[in-house]
């Protein structure tokens, strides 16, 4: 009754263990051949870190990553729009980090083979294909450097978590294309610099047109380490850059629209300037499918419900998709029953945070402002008022599944 995973990202070691607090066997192939800790900042929302919690995960968590006390919104000209406490001062039971995504990724990696073997992930090996059998299904296995076949393995079900670019999904899907652009561009990049409003806040500022995120990810003694994000709008016309994932950016490209975004809070410029790289990706996502299962096989993650950076919640999705997962092979058994019934709850949850964020989130306060009050206010309430801006934030946290109450007081998802 072996599972069998493509993809040793966020959701498929989640998934690897929290199946083997499971007691259920499971093997995870990753098409590239070394780990190394890539990406940039995330954060990782309460119901993500209760989760990993429960996989007896938070010390690990703490050593590598930054609490998150509050989330502030800037207009475009750095006055206060709205804030809020994030995390246990916000009254969850379970704290928000902030994150790099590689050392996540490396910690779950670590704790996947102490706990499972390493011989349960195996790396340099891509899923090729797969086909029903009698008793589950198999899988054909090729080594991603030179092409050469790898053999079979037969398991009981077959999860993809191989990424926005799953060659699972496309196999499922080869009329889909490439990822959908909305027409932002993304520079990213991390600074050491000064610490700002506290010391542990995630602010946002400007529009979606033009929008810069900031966090820290460690603190030092002298400042913090801040990941940031600068968002720019483009012409359709723009297909220079669509396709490509991460590559190094050109201060020439984006600095010129931050460059008076000097804040009594942070010196945007001076931020961006004296990064030590910056990185240039696309914001794209995918569009919603009507279909995760097939038989024996479903999607996880990225592969099945890529979203944009907006919100928080890629990571925290697939992770949460994970323990679902795990807790219907519990209830239903290791087959196609516990796919299915996986499925009918996560794939209508995702779609609508995917839709969601589409729309900006939790993040269109911020345009409302830009469109009401373009040259600023003297008194947020007489631009949105308070009402707006709670419900805004509480109608986000409903969709994604983690408001205080519900959190708090509902069943662990995976009980043993």
């Amino acid at each position: 009754m072996t599972v069998l995973i493509a993809g040793a990202g966020i959701g498929g070691l989640t998934l690897a263990l929290s199946l083997h607090q499971a007691g259920i066997p499971v093997l995870v192939f990753e098409a590239v051949s070394e780990l190394k800790p890539l990406g940039v900042g995330i954060n990782l929302q309460p119901h993500a870190v209760r989760e990993l919690t429960e996989l007896d995960l938070l010390d690990r968590l703490e050593k590598i990553g930054l609490r998150t006390g509050k989330v502030a919104y800037f207009s475009s000209g750095g006055q206060l729009i709205w804030d809020e406490p994030r995390g246990t001062a916000a009254g969850y039971d379970w704290p928000q980090f902030s994150i790099h995504r590689g050392h996540l990724q490396m910690m779950l990696l670590e704790a996947a083979r102490e706990r499972l073997g390493d011989d349960a992930i195996r790396t340099g090996i891509a899923v090729d294909d797969w086909r029903e059998t009698g008793k589950g299904i198999e899988i054909s296995l090729t080594d991603r450097q030179t092409g050469a076949g790898q053999g079979q393995e037969n398991g009981a079900v077959f999860v993809a978590a191989d990424g926005i670019h799953s060659k699972a999904r496309a196999a499922l899907y080869p009329d889909e294309g490439p990822p959908v652009w909305g027409g932002i561009m993304m520079w990213r990049g991390v600074t050491r610099g000064p610490k700002f409003l506290g010391g542990r806040t995630m602010a946002m500022a400007g529009c979606k047109a033009r929008k810069f995120v900031c966090y820290p990810l460690a603190e030092e003694d002298d400042g913090a380490v801040i990941n940031w994000i600068a968002d720019l709008s483009l012409p359709p016309e723009a297909l220079w850059s669509r396709e490509d994932w991460n590559r190094p950016g050109r201060l020439d490209d984006f600095l010129p629209r931050f460059a008076d975004w000097h804040f009594d809070w942070l010196d945007v410029p001076r931020i961006i300037e004296t990064a030590e790289h910056v990185f240039e990706y696309p914001m794209v996502d995918r569009d919603p499918l009507p279909r995760w299962t097939f038989g024996p096989m479903t999607l996880l993650g990225d592969a099945a419900h890529a979203m944009y950076p907006i919100g928080s919640n890629g990571a925290s999705q697939a992770i949460l998709d994970a323990r679902v997962l795990t807790r219907e092979f519990l209830a239903q058994g290791v087959g196609k029953k516990a796919l299915q019934a996986y499925e009918d709850e996560r794939r209508p949850a995702t779609e609508k945070i995917v839709l969601a964020n589409r729309g900006d989130g939790p993040d269109k306060v911020l345009d409302i402002v830009e469109q009401r009050a373009p040259r600023g206010f003297s008194r947020i309430d007489e631009v949105l008022s308070r009402e707006e801006l709670e419900e805004t934030a509480a109608a986000y946290k409903h969709i994604a599944g983690f408001d205080v109450e519900t959190l708090n007081k509902r069943p662990s998802i995976v009980a043993v």
